[in-house]
């Protein structure tokens, strides 16, 4: 026991090391970036070209190839720097965590110009003018300003100037989306009310959808700018001057005018003040743990309403696959292994948008609570159907013999003799998968499930304080598939009967 003691310690201790050490750089930068970069050739920039139009995207008609105004005007700030300009993948959220981490040189991807962004990076002079657009279905009347989405059901794109809006409109049910057209498609399917996005996305997604309509006009203007590294001052520089060239000789006008998204309101960046940036002083989210704490298990709630709940489920459904597998007619045993193969075989992530957004195309609408749990459900099933085929293959044919011996039928003697020591066999591998659920359940945030990762990663991307969050959600975890694992092994103490 002491061993097993000190052994958890170091292996703690070790834990924390390697978090620290993560969250620090990977590399040392160099004292001037831009000389990296012109002795590289290449200017790397991050974005996300994941449902990333009208910024970055992959061309329809040439997949392989990305544009996009921004893939542009990051070839025109590259020819400026006499370098090349390559495109760098990265979650869009996570722009700016990575570029301190130094995957690219500078963000350029609809990053907005504002003080919070400022506390953590430097930021260029805006190269474009966004707004805000209310997008609504053709039919929907009068939601034409941010006060007339009190009590309705609005998506917003997660991080976005468009969150922070709608999030101070009292009684609004806000849904958050990973990406730019999900949104869309809840919209579309009658699950929000209405979309809030900045007005090139709009423009580019809902403007040619002739079920959609944009409700009011533009508000709330604000400025893209690049993002860079603080101590990169004379890559900013470089930069600040690139832009400023751009303009001058309107090739920015030309790149807007190409892509739809020049307006009146770009003649206003050669009117932009910057606004004096106040450090803050960085937030600890373990010294102020009564703050996050309550915020990270009110999500933890919903993750163990999902967890239980589509276990519940694959465990019926697994037992049901598995039954019809093993001792139903030919036809329905294809059907049955078939089950087990393609869930078994796809990723949760693609069953998971096409229960939720394929679905809706046939007239079945679920909301995305029970999306997830069905999501879950099925796709565990097909872990659990084989964990209970090879715990009933495991018991001796002789015993189903003998059962029918003394005159039981074949459903007496599946159910009296064989089911119960199979269930028995089977309970560690289960346990493993409702462990293991507990972790998948994060992915059903694609579908606007706010459960712990989620709330982590929002919580995360406002403090900026990565390990104390990841330490206090990770501990939540822990403490959540801690009792399954005992109530597991005295569950599965109390069934062995012939070791007592």
């Amino acid at each position: 026991m002491r061993n097993a003691a000190r052994l958890s310690r170091v292996a703690l201790c070790s834990l924390v090391g390697v978090l620290l050490l993560a969250s620090r750089p990977t590399r040392l930068f160099a004292a001037d970036t831009l000389e990296t970069i012109r002795t590289r050739g290449e200017l790397l920039w991050g974005a996300d070209a994941e449902g990333g139009a009208p910024y970055v995207y992959p061309d329809p008609q040439k997949p392989e190839r990305l544009i996009g105004f921004e893939v542009e005007l990051a070839e025109a700030l590259a020819a400026k720097l006499g370098v090349k300009a390559r495109m760098v993948q990265n979650q869009w959220d996570q722009l700016i965590p990575a570029l301190e981490r130094g995957n690219f040189d500078i963000v350029l991807n609809g990053l907005e110009l504002t003080i919070d962004n400022q506390q953590h990076i430097a930021m260029s002079r805006p190269y474009f003018v966004y707004a805000q657009q209310i997008v609504t279905r053709k039919e929907t009347e009068g939601l034409t300003r941010l006060d007339d989405l009190k009590s309705k059901s609005v998506g917003v794109l997660s991080g976005t100037a468009a969150q922070r809006l709608v999030e101070k409109i009292s009684g609004v049910d806000i849904r958050i989306y990973p990406g730019n057209v999900e949104s869309f498609r809840d919209l579309k399917a009658q699950r929000i009310e209405a979309v809030v996005l900045d007005l090139p996305i709009a423009l580019h997604y809902a403007k040619p959808d002739s079920t959609l309509r944009f409700s009011g006009d533009p508000f709330a203007p604000g400025y893209y700018g690049i993002g860079v590294r603080k101590p990169d001052v004379t890559l900013l520089a470089a930069i600040n001057q690139a832009i400023e060239e751009l303009a001058q000789d309107h090739t920015l006008e030309r790149i807007y005018r190409e892509y739809g998204v020049w307006d009146e309101r770009q003649i206003g960046l050669k009117d932009y003040q910057p606004e004096i940036v106040v450090q803050r002083k960085s937030i600890s989210t373990l010294r102020e743990w009564p703050k996050y704490l309550p915020l990270l298990l009110r999500g933890a709630v919903t993750t163990v309403e999902l967890s239980v709940l589509g276990m519940t489920l694959a465990i019926v459904v697994g037992l049901i696959v598995v039954l019809v597998r093993l001792y139903a007619i030919a036809p329905l045993r294809w059907f049955a292994k078939a089950y087990v193969e393609i869930f078994r075989g796809t990723p949760l992530l693609i069953q998971l948008f096409l229960i939720y957004y394929g679905l809706p195309e046939i007239g079945i609408r679920l909301n995305a609570f029970l999306a997830g749990i069905l999501g879950l459900g099925l796709n565990y099933a097909a872990s659990e159907a084989e964990n209970y085929r090879a715990g009933i293959q495991a018991i001796p044919p002789g015993q189903t013999e003998a059962a029918h011996a003394l005159g039981m039928s074949r459903w007496q003697a599946l159910r009296r003799v064989v089911l119960p020591q199979a269930l028995r066999l089977v309970i560690p591998p289960v346990t493993n998968d409702f462990i293991a659920m507990f972790k998948d359940s994060s992915i059903v945030s694609v579908i606007t499930m706010v459960e712990l990762t989620k709330v982590y990663g929002m919580l995360a991307m406002s403090t900026y304080d990565y390990i104390g969050l990841g330490l206090m959600t990770a501990g939540i975890y822990l403490v959540l598939s801690y009792p399954a694992s005992i109530f597991a092994r005295r569950l599965e103490k109390k069934l062995c009967y012939d070791r007592r």
